[in-house]
């Protein structure tokens, strides 16, 4: 009885601090229609890239919690999918996770990934764009995007994200915001 008391107690403790942890990273998020935070991180074939490479053009830049995991390999793929849709819309896809970059590789040779898969090894960017999820011996982004319009501006954030569907939701809203400003 008193291991299950305890028990309670400490799951109580354990949610109530990972409820105002969350809702402090929300409010840390960047806003849609401010400055996306710039970033510069290692693929997985060790190659640099940084949010102003790809001043111009539109980014869809989704947070993935493990690489090869069944979530994020669905979400990955989903992206794959749908790729030659987002570069007929002059978007590039970018993911990141806090994964080292071997584990990128393998990811991305396994499920043939076609686009950056950027290591987020100490976790800063993640922190910045506030989906990290800092389980103490354990660092995770949350699953969540951003739509960077071509002026480097956050044009959409997604949330709660469904990883069977969620590339086709940004390629939508893709469409629609392109078509607003034109391209």
């Amino acid at each position: 009885m008193l291991r299950e008391v305890a028990l309670i107690v400490g799951l109580s403790l354990v949610a109530g601090v990972g409820y105002s942890w969350l809702n402090r990273a929300r409010a840390d998020q960047p806003e849609v229609g401010k400055s996306a935070p710039a970033f510069r991180l290692q693929d997985q074939n060790g190659e640099w890239h940084a949010l102003e490479d790809f001043k111009g053009k539109w980014v869809a830049l989704y947070f993935y919690p493990k690489a090869d995991t069944p979530g994020c390999t669905k979400e990955a793929c989903e992206f794959r999918d749908n790729l030659f849709a987002f570069e007929e819309l002059g978007a590039t896809v970018l993911g990141i996770s806090i994964d080292a970059i071997k584990d990128q590789k393998k990811f991305a040779e396994k499920y043939s990934l076609p686009f950056p898969l950027l290591a987020d090894i100490d976790g800063k960017v993640a922190e910045t764009y506030g989906v990290l999820n800092n389980l103490g011996i354990m660092k995770l982004a949350r699953r969540q995007s951003f739509l960077i319009g071509p002026d480097g501006m956050i044009m959409k954030h997604y949330d709660k994200v469904d990883p069977k569907t969620h590339s086709k939701e940004v390629l939508a809203d893709l469409k629609a915001l392109s078509a607003k400003k034109g391209g």
